[in-house]
């Protein structure tokens, strides 16, 4: 049994820093506190994140961060990026499985 980590909540405005300019791969769910399937993830990301130590984690509430949509093209949420040094490697909308976000990231 894997023991819970606590995701990120990232700003728009640490965007950059904790995301682009880390040094590896990182997960990223796009979600907004009333979304459902959001909420129907969220342990999922979770799970990945105590399962994967060499994965940084991160939330962005959608509804705060409308650049960060427009920069990635996001047009529905949950989303889930994979990005590794600044660049997007993967995207997945709608909420997923366990077995499917460890395909996502790469087992």
């Amino acid at each position: 049994m894997t023991t819970a980590v606590a995701v990120k909540e990232v700003t728009a405005g640490e965007f950059e820093q904790e995301v682009n300019q880390y040094k590896g791969k990182v997960l990223v769910d796009f979600y907004a506190p009333w979304c459902q399937p959001c909420k129907m993830i969220a342990p999922v990301v979770e799970q990945i994140a105590g399962e994967k130590p060499d994965l940084k984690v991160v939330k962005v509430d959608a509804d705060n961060a409308q650049e960060l949509m427009v920069k990635y093209g996001i047009r529905g949420i949950p989303t889930l990026l994979l990005i590794e040094n600044g660049e997007v490697l993967n995207t997945q909308v709608g909420a997923a499985s366990v077995l499917q976000v460890r395909t996502f990231v790469g087992e």
